[in-house]
């Protein structure tokens, strides 16, 4: 059994306002993405890494392979129009059999611990499918401008990653919302729709996914002190 990190790199960053997207930003004269694949790299249990980015990339990911001698990851293919996309052309450039592992992580989630990574994968080899989240500890509200009515926060979570599935389960989910023209927000979302199972397992508050110019002062910050 093979176990397969992939950490879409095709987000443009536009939410921060720049031309660059954020995983290729420097910090401390690396760049963003490659903490990130440093976890997957530092962990035993990961057997090798595909990242889907655009093409305009390929040479910095190259680059940042080389430099920073991460063996693991053994492939680069081209990114899709959405999320969803570039996750379905890594599955399919895998050499993967239908109970390998596939462990799907966000490229700006650059402080996720390896002991959380090794947790959820084990997990998945006994449940299939995890999803690593953080349960909801402040008051939640629904409005606009305005408070409209308050949210029960009792089994409420922020969902993370890394997503884990079985290879068979995620390709499957996969091919179905893509043949209905169904894109969700994250992958367990499909698996779910998919009529599977997911089961859920802590995260940590560090493991914040990096979208604004606060996000970024924050981890430059954060990796100064741990």
């Amino acid at each position: 059994m093979k176990v397969i990190a992939i950490i879409p790199s095709g987000g443009r960053g536009t939410r921060m306002g720049e031309s660059l997207p954020k995983q290729y930003h420097l910090i401390n004269g690396r760049e963003l993405i490659s903490y990130t694949i440093n976890v997957f790299q530092k962990c035993d249990l990961i057997d090798e890494i595909i990242i889907p980015a655009q093409k305009d990339y390929f040479l910095l990911l190259d680059e940042i392979k080389h430099k920073n001698h991460f063996t693991k990851l053994k492939n680069i293919v081209e990114g899709g129009t959405e999320r969803q996309n570039s996750v379905y052309n890594a599955l399919q450039s895998a050499e993967a059999n239908d109970d390998d592992i596939i462990v799907i992580h966000d490229a700006a989630r650059p402080l996720l611990s390896v002991s959380t990574l090794e947790e959820a994968v084990k997990s998945a080899i006994i449940f299939d499918s995890i999803l690593v989240s953080l349960a909801a500890r402040d008051t939640l509200v629904k409005g606009d401008l305005e408070v409209h009515s308050y949210i029960d926060r009792t089994g409420v979570f922020y969902a993370q990653t890394p997503q884990v599935f079985r290879y068979r389960i995620i390709k499957d989910a996969l091919e179905k919302a893509m043949a209905e023209d169904f894109y969700g927000t994250d992958e367990s979302m499909l698996v779910v729709r998919a009529g599977y199972k997911v089961k859920i397992i802590e995260g940590s508050i560090l493991n914040f996914k990096i979208t604004t110019r606060d996000d970024l002062d924050l981890f430059t910050s954060l990796i100064k002190i741990l």
